[in-house]
């Protein structure tokens, strides 16, 4: 929203999507003048979901359940879907962004996480080593729903309010944004591309899930090869059936 004249009376102008839409292409198309290279982020498609995987979906819906975002989340969809989101780069428990607002220049966007503790990496990580087994299955989010829980349980993966912490150079003085609104919906189109950025984001190396689980199931073929089966003929009933060797 930005403050204009007409005829000598001040008006607030709601920024429309077209807009915003506009503007982004022409900083992006400025920068790429520029030899710089942004990684925007939006919806590939019209549909009611901003986000098609389960992974993308997930993140969204966990966003949705919290009240203290709902008088944002509305605007910060808008602005996701008119391409606001210019550029989002995800790191450990970090998210950084360039968002298109009203100004010809965007905003800039600071997401930190909270670090999981070892002990809650340890438990997750035990909990999930009889539910994946291999990583195609992770990475299409097709494992049982008792897996799922983790996720958003109490305690668990995706992050509660308490531990998002964000900035922007806006002049909106809200506790969150919109600018702010489009980068979390940006993270969840982010994990649409590519799942593993969730890992990343949380500080954890996926691997070790597929690789825990692995082990786990290659010990349990070795055990099973250890024990004696009863339909193994002992060398006294071969020399009965065939006679002395």
């Amino acid at each position: 929203m930005s403050r204009r004249s007409y005829w000598g009376y001040e008006y607030f102008h709601q920024t429309t999507s077209y807009e915003v839409s506009s503007k982004a292409s022409e900083y992006i198309r400025r920068q790429a003048a520029k030899g710089i290279t942004l990684h925007p982020v939006a919806p590939k498609s019209n549909s009611r979901k901003i986000c098609q995987s389960w992974w993308g979906i997930s993140w969204c819906d966990n966003l949705e359940r919290y009240a203290d975002y709902s008088n944002r989340l509305e605007r910060g969809r808008k602005y996701v879907r008119a391409g606001a989101v210019l550029d989002l780069e995800i790191a450990k428990g970090q998210v950084n962004a360039l968002v298109q607002g009203s100004s010809s220049n965007p905003y800039r966007v600071s997401i930190t996480i909270d670090p999981l503790s070892e002990a809650r990496q340890a438990q997750i990580l035990d909990i999930s080593l009889t539910r994946v087994k291999n990583m195609e299955e992770l990475l299409n989010g097709k494992f049982p729903e008792e897996m799922k829980t983790l996720f958003f349980s109490r305690d668990g993966l995706f992050p509660t309010p308490r531990e998002i912490h964000f900035r922007c150079s806006c002049p909106d003085g809200a506790y969150m944004c919109k600018h702010v609104a489009a980068v979390m919906y940006g993270v969840g189109l982010r994990l649409d591309e590519d799942p593993l950025s969730f890992f990343v984001l949380r500080g954890l190396d996926a691997t070790q899930f597929i690789a825990k689980a692995l082990d786990n199931k290659v010990d349990g073929m070795l055990k099973n090869a250890e024990k004696k089966s009863k339909r193994i003929i002992s060398d006294k009933d071969v020399e009965s059936l065939f006679g002395a060797l």
